[in-house]
């Protein structure tokens, strides 16, 4: 029996690989299945390139839990080590073993899938096991190995009566890392991390029923037997190529990712690229909810099938973290725990080469089908518009297929939108200015009012769509978005002609004074006198499209500092020309000229959704008295 200090630049690396080298010690298993698993198919490529001159077979990984023992297993059947291999890329902890496997067949083994990281990442296992044991045996006709170290830097290495090639790791699971001896954890860890590796994965048995035999009776029971319970999918859609693949098979896979989903996807982009960096996934598009917090760390990321993160931000581009599905790529760079991404490059080329995927996916959706992409529209439209807001080379894309949808259902494009409204909707400063509501019920009224005028009224009710009506006022010339309810609709679309007051100047400071008196000083409407058509309402309650815009901005980040917390203000627009007016002018009693101002007041707060509560009940009774 050897033995020998493992080499090592520190004194005892172990309590530095438990407390601070790996920060979440669950990627214990994930390391050591990884190596398992570079073994396996390093072994592959060898005997498929003639290096190695054994049968390669079926082989599988398995993990068994020996609870009495308090013991954990990872048994491989791959290509095994010597003596001196496990010296070299056991003992010396800075040394890849990968790392000279790939520089000696570099040429051959770009396309082996291996996931290269023997050394460190097996030493990930003292941070659940006091002692860790290595049995193995080469593919070579060399004797079997039992390495075995307590956790300080003294090991001790002696021949083994190991018969099959490959590698067993046994680990004596600490007393602080007792749960990683219930099944329940190490499946959930399995399926967390290894769910798609390459290679079958087997945790234990499980039942599996056979067809009855030929003249069995009804009642009789079905045979049994028991079988490999393979925990991992080593073929996952992902890794075949898209022509290989039906629209079941995307939906099957989906469910697979995500088994508590029960709704369909609306559709799907399969990413497969080798050049200039490697990569391949599916991302899918679900239906989303303006709840733009619950959607996100639903992508996956892979690294040769070995899961890393659902947090993808800086691989994926922000705007499409609300997706779902899987990238795969053995070119992301990762720390030693591989939880952290590092911003460099290869990882900016891939970002942009999924924001060029996805928006040449969704051109495509419009263009062959417009129809169905219009119906899928309020289900992908905040990814799209979010998008537009974050990414420029996404905007030039999208500004072709983004849609605007009208109150009567009709969607158009902002092309087609600009030629169908110019002629109407284009104010007297030459500017063209497309009007929307946020809420057809709410402003009902004032888009009666616009289409009465003949105009066309959006439907814009996302909640970054403030944002980006903001975006589109700056890139594009002489237009401008206003609410319905931001003014009087001859004031929002001001053409030359206007209305002439049939109140005197002197009147209308009257009419000023006896409204303020009414509404008082703390009131949060100014009061605006305009002259308007004589069969429009009297009175209007407005809000300004500047200042509930900023505000709006602001609640949902970004806008102008601290105005998500300014009160609501109102103008409150009076027609002057109106015959109402002229009878509150003109009524003496003064009881009945603040009855008359009030219930028109409390009439413009009900048609914009605002009267409420005790006003609401004042109401009510003002007008039963009225009517009799």
């Amino acid at each position: 029996m050897a033995t020998g200090k493992i080499n090592v630049s520190v004194d005892n690396i172990f309590p530095l690989i438990k407390k601070f080298l790996y920060s979440d010690h669950e990627i214990f298993l994930r390391e050591l299945v990884s190596n398992a698993t570079d073994a396996t198919l390093k072994l592959k490529h060898l005997t498929a390139i003639g290096e190695a001159k054994v049968e390669y077979g079926n082989p599988l990984i398995e993990i068994k839990v020996d609870k009495k023992g308090k013991k954990l297993h990872v048994i491989d059947q791959g290509l095994g080590m010597t003596e001196e291999e496990v010296k070299k890329y056991i003992n010396e902890v800075a040394f890849s073993g990968a790392e000279e496997f790939i520089n000696k067949y570099e040429d051959s083994a770009k396309d082996a899938g291996i996931i290269g990281h023997f050394g460190l990442g097996f030493y990930s296992a003292f941070m659940v096991a006091h002692k860790v044991e290595i049995i193995t045996k080469s593919y070579q006709d060399e004797p079997a190995v039992h390495w075995s170290c307590d956790g300080s830097p003294n090991f001790t290495i002696e021949p083994s009566d190991k018969k099959e090639r490959g590698t067993e790791i046994i680990l004596h699971i600490a007393d602080d890392s007792t749960e990683f001896l219930e099944d329940s954890r190490i499946r959930e860890l399995l399926r967390k991390y290894n769910k798609f590796m390459p290679v079958p994965i087997k945790f234990g048995t499980k039942t599996e029923t056979l067809p009855k035999p030929e003249g069995a009776k009804e009642d009789d029971p079905a045979p049994t037997k028991e079988v490999d319970n393979i925990i991992n999918n080593p073929n996952p859609a992902w890794t075949k190529q898209p022509t290989d693949l039906k629209d079941e098979d995307y939906k099957s896979f989906y469910r697979e990712l995500y088994p508590m989903q029960f709704e369909e996807p609306l559709f799907h982009i399969h990413l497969n690229v080798d050049y200039p960096f490697n990569l391949t996934g599916i991302l899918y598009f679900p239906k989303l909810t303006n709840d733009l917090n619950i959607q996100k760390d639903k992508i996956q990321l892979y690294q040769n099938q070995v899961f890393v993160t659902d947090n993808v931000e800086g691989i994926v581009p922000e705007f499409l973290t609300m997706l779902r599905g899987v990238i795969d790529s053995p070119d992301i760079p990762l720390n030693v725990s591989r939880s952290y991404l590092q911003a460099d490059g290869a990882v900016k080329k891939i970002s942009s080469y999924i924001t060029r995927k996805v928006a040449d996916k969704l051109t495509s959706l419009f263009k062959n089908n417009r129809e169905d992409f219009e119906k899928k529209w309020n289900d992908i439209k905040i990814v799209i518009e979010y998008g537009m807001l974050s990414e420029d080379k996404f905007f030039e894309k999208a500004d072709k297929f983004a849609l605007f949808p009208t109150i009567d259902g009709a969607y158009y494009t902002f092309e087609e939108l600009q030629e169908k409204i110019k002629a109407n909707q284009t104010d007297k400063d030459d500017k063209l200015v497309i009007l929307y509501a946020s809420d057809k019920e709410a402003q009902h009224s004032y888009i009666e009012t616009a289409k009465s005028k003949g105009y066309e009224v959006l439907l814009l009710d996302s909640p970054i769509i403030g944002h980006l009506m903001q975006k589109l006022e700056t890139t594009k010339e002489k237009i401008s978005f206003a609410r319905v309810d931001a003014d009087h609709i001859d004031k929002l679309i001001q053409k030359e002609d206007t209305q002439i007051s049939k109140l005197s100047d002197e009147e209308k400071e009257k009419l000023k004074a006896d409204l303020e008196a009414v509404f008082g000083e703390k009131s949060n409407y100014t009061i605006q006198l305009e002259a308007m058509d004589s069969d429009a309402s009297p009175f209007v309650i407005t809000e300004p499209e500047f200042l509930r815009r900023m505000k709006e901005m602001q609640q949902t980040g970004g806008g102008m500092f601290g105005m998500g917390h300014m009160p609501e203000m109102y103008n409150l627009i009076v027609n002057t020309n109106h015959e109402l007016i002229g009878e509150i002018l003109n009524t003496k009693t003064a009881k009945k000229k603040e009855r008359l101002i009030n219930q028109s007041l409390d009439l413009a707060k009900l048609s914009k959704g605002l009267l409420k509560g005790a006003d609401l009940t004042n109401f009510i009774k003002r007008s039963y008295e009225m009517v009799k």
